[in-house]
């Protein structure tokens, strides 16, 4: 394929890709996050893949760049994940002292 071919695909994708996700409710946000998550992990074995098949500078740069942003998104994206599930979590009822229950402290 040629140059500009491939660019013509990329920015298509780009913008189906941001077209999509803009239409998505924030009650699937949480189920993609962890979809999402499993997509960068392909993508780090991808690229230790890669890596070890790496036979010059370049395919070791392109290697560590593809494992390194794969594990920026895959702790970004459980970090968000859990961060979505607390805020749906129930919060625990404080405590009543001894005192509030008119027992030992009359």
């Amino acid at each position: 394929m040629s140059v500009m071919t491939e660019f013509t695909i990329f920015v298509l994708a780009v913008f189906v890709g941001f077209e999509v996700i803009s239409k998505v409710p924030t009650t699937l946000h949480t189920p993609l996050m962890s979809q999402t998550n499993a997509i960068h992990g392909i993508v780090m074995l991808g690229g230790l893949i890669v890596l070890g098949y790496a036979g010059d500078g370049l395919e070791y740069v392109i290697g560590t760049i593809a494992v390194a942003f794969g594990a920026i998104n895959i702790v970004g994206g459980f970090l968000v994940t859990d961060r979505m599930l607390g805020m749906f979590a129930k919060k625990p009822k404080p405590k009543a002292d001894a005192k509030d229950k008119g027992g030992a402290g009359k």
